[in-house]
């Protein structure tokens, strides 16, 4: 909901996208932050921003590696 101000925990972050990649190749994937940054203060988007990027992160280390040509 994107009037509330609960910030989504990183597990939650990172189960969406997980699930988000078994329907979406890796490579066409890109993690931006969804609408109600406008109606947020300061301090909760940067929360938010702050989960949203220790997700992305934590699954590009568990990246597997790809093979180069």
């Amino acid at each position: 909901d994107i009037h509330s101000p609960r910030i989504p925990t990183e597990d939650e972050i990172t189960t969406a996208i997980e699930r988000a990649l078994q329907q979406i190749d890796r490579s066409l994937f890109w993690v931006n932050p969804d609408c109600g940054l406008k109606t947020r203060k300061e301090d909760e988007v940067k929360a938010a921003l702050k989960v949203l990027v220790d997700s992305a992160q934590k699954l590009r280390q568990n990246e597997p590696t790809q093979p180069t040509a």
